[in-house]
């Protein structure tokens, strides 16, 4: 098929965006690395041995029993008994990761991660690869081929309806979704299984009789401003598929750290009054964070001596933080540690492989596996609550986090922190050799 002929296949005003959403990516690992677990009940949680812990993800396999993630490990194993559980292992997810991003960037260079499981790409210009649907095919063929990993695919002209259609057909599924097709696709469904909608919006809406994505397409822009603020207007133009977010290549970058640092007013090489500067930056660094709604699982302390040299020194957390008197800790450790006696001119404090906040707590059993354990017979109570009076009768700590109002919360329940991007230009031909 010619070029031009092709090109008619695009849109001339519009944009073609891709959704592609890795299915059951940890799991899927495991099993393109072992092939033995291979079409069985497979899950991906945090302390196996003790049958502790939270389900992380699981395979198509698993969720035929009703196991599902976030789900403590005792009822999973009770729905389906031969349930094989593993402990994560980033390493090899960041190295998949990396692999899926390099494959995506040989189509186009616009290609956004969101988290290390899916991306955006934006293929308006890429007429002379094919049409669109033959460029997700051709996407997801690879990613099988090479990878041994299965993947779906949403085509749509912007980003909220390419992440929509990628989750309607799961797993292996490619979906386009057009502005037509919002009505009877779209508009049927309950609100809260809107993307950027989460249980509590969903309940807010609901108050004032919105209970389908057609009746939020339809509100009454005022009540809805009074309602959800600026928040509100957003969510009506994403149910009427408006969408004019771009495919930004750099936006990972935006959200990978936050830190303050300060020159002192003399070199200083009093402890006291250094512990003192630490106070301050922490405390600075700490309302950030809490602006951007963020934690940081790494701390990293930068010092530049009389001399001009300049050290930073970072240390992985057990558990994310966020408050001031966690980084101070922190941070004070750390500068002790490496700290010469010196006399100082600058000093810094940066948190950084950021998550955030609301996603942090779902995911808190991979820092620290203990604190869940003892939490299990709590664990079962709200599940016990859960059945008996519906899911929304108990919220964790994660939902009730303060979602921002402004952006669009778009996690997906197993993106992780985004460090795995930091490397991502760093994926060589022998990080791959395990496919």
């Amino acid at each position: 098929m010619g070029s031009g002929i092709m090109k008619e296949m695009y849109p001339k005003k519009g944009r073609v965006i891709l959704h592609v959403d890795m299915n059951s990516f940890y799991a899927s690992v495991e099993m393109a690395y072992d092939s033995d677990l291979k079409g069985k009940p497979l899950a991906i949680a945090g302390n196996p041995e003790e049958r502790r812990g939270i389900i992380v993800t699981c395979s198509y396999e698993a969720r035929k029993f009703g196991v599902r993630t976030t789900m403590p490990l005792w009822e999973a194993k009770k729905l389906c008994p031969e349930l094989i559980i593993k402990k994560p292992n980033f390493d090899r997810y960041r190295t998949a990761s990396a692999a899926m991003f390099d494959i995506l960037r040989q189509y186009t260079e616009v290609v956004e991660p969101v988290s290390i499981d899916e991306g955006y790409m934006d293929i308006t210009e890429c007429s002379d690869l094919g049409a669109p649907l033959e460029i997700a095919e051709s996407i997801q063929k690879r990613i099988l081929e090479q990878l041994d990993l299965p993947c779906s695919i949403g085509v749509a002209p912007n980003k909220f309806l390419a992440k929509t259609a990628s989750d309607m057909k799961k797993p292996m599924g490619i979906t386009v979704l057009r502005k037509r097709d919002i009505p009877k696709a779209l508009w049927p469904l309950e609100v809260g299984e809107m993307h950027g909608v989460g249980t509590k919006t969903a309940d807010k809406l609901k108050s004032i009789g919105i209970d389908t994505i057609g009746g939020l397409a339809a509100a009454n822009e005022i009540q809805l401003k009074g309602l959800l603020g600026i928040n509100g207007l957003k969510l009506k133009e994403r149910a009427n598929g408006q969408d004019k977010r771009q495919v930004d290549p750099d936006s990972v970058y935006d959200f990978k750290s936050i830190g303050n640092s300060t020159t002192l007013p003399r070199d200083i090489s009093n402890q006291h009054e250094l512990l003192k500067v630490l106070d301050r930056l922490s405390e600075q660094v700490a309302a950030r964070m809490k602006r951007k709604e963020a934690v940081a699982t790494t701390i990293s302390v930068m010092i530049r001596f009389k001399d001009r040299k300049t050290i930073t020194r970072s240390q992985k957390l057990q558990n994310p933080v966020s408050k001031q008197d966690e980084i101070a800790a922190a941070a004070k450790t750390l500068f002790l540690k490496h700290w010469n006696g010196d006399p100082i001119r600058l000093l810094g404090i940066t948190g950084t492989d950021l998550l955030e906040a609301d996603k942090a707590v779902k995911q808190l059993d991979l820092f620290s596996y203990e604190q869940d354990a003892k939490k299990e017979p709590l664990i079962n109570t709200m599940s016990q609550l859960r059945e008996k009076y519906g899911k929304n009768i108990i919220e964790s700590a994660g939902s009730q986090v303060k979602k921002p109002t402004t952006k669009e919360n778009t996690g997906a329940g197993t993106s992780f922190n985004k460090d795995f991007l930091q490397n991502r230009r760093r994926s060589n031909e022998s990080e791959r050799k395990d496919f």
